[in-house]
């Protein structure tokens, strides 16, 4: 007879779907932005004084919190890079992409921001944190099969980032966006043979779509772009990372 695995005393039920968000950035945004989705909160005892007002809001709502030691933490988070708290708590939900709402609402939008094949969950939440930084406030994600999702680690990267972004799921992008076409240029990214950045018009609201950091954005992506724009370095590295080529793009056209 085979044996069970060991229970994990600290997973209910309700943690099918859940995640774990590590850190303080991140969970003092989550309480500031959406406290109803937590479930559960774990610190150690450093973090108790941070933690106070959330464990009021958890008492007000009959959710259990509790100070626990470091070793026990890790088992919690399921990782040693906690940062000293853990939320356990419901997923931010992922929309599904509407493009006529997206093109309707263009002039609110002037830069919106695709992900297609960025598989890393520690690139999304690098991206969402640079989105939110610059007050970028949607985020569209594709669904290549490759794509990451919000995770724990996504969460934890993005420092409270992923809070303050909408996320939106994108059903077959390349259709998607020739649909956004009559009212965004629709700009990829490309390792080489794209134009400088200083070349991309300017006169219209733009879909800036990043790709995968080793195969780049899938071939059906790429054709549906206006434009590809290549960032040029000095060749002593190939290239950026995926998600600090998207802070430098991103900080240049929400500038513009």
């Amino acid at each position: 007879m085979k044996r069970r695995p060991p229970s994990d005393p600290h997973r209910r039920r309700d943690d099918e779907d859940a995640v774990r968000i590590g850190g303080w950035p991140a969970v003092a945004a989550l309480f500031s932005r959406d406290p109803a989705r937590v479930l559960r909160l774990f610190f150690v005892p450093d973090m108790a004084e941070h933690a106070k007002d959330a464990c009021r809001i958890l008492a007000a709502a009959r959710k259990p919190f509790r100070e626990v030691g470091g070793e026990e933490l890790a088992k919690v988070a399921g990782s040693a890079m906690h940062g000293g708290i853990v939320a356990i708590a419901k997923p931010k939900p992922v929309l599904p992409f509407d493009p006529a709402l997206a093109t309707a609402s263009a002039a609110k939008v002037p830069l919106l921001l695709a992900l297609d094949g960025i598989g890393n969950p520690q690139n999304l939440g690098a991206i969402a944190r640079t989105a939110a930084f610059f007050g970028i406030d949607r985020l569209v994600l594709s669904d290549h099969p490759g794509q990451a999702g919000p995770s724990g680690a996504a969460y934890r990267i993005a420092e409270g980032g992923l809070e303050w972004v909408d996320l939106y799921r994108a059903r077959n992008l390349p259709l998607v966006l020739k649909r956004l076409k009559p009212s965004y240029l629709v700009l990829g990214t490309a390792l080489e043979k794209g134009k400088p950045l200083s070349a991309i018009p300017r006169d219209r609201p733009i879909v800036l779509i990043l790709g995968n950091e080793v195969e780049g954005l899938p071939a059906p992506t790429l054709a549906a772009c206006d434009e590809v724009v290549t960032l040029a370095g000095s060749g002593r590295v190939q290239s950026l990372n995926v998600a600090a080529t998207a802070a430098v793009l991103i900080h240049a056209l929400a500038a513009r």
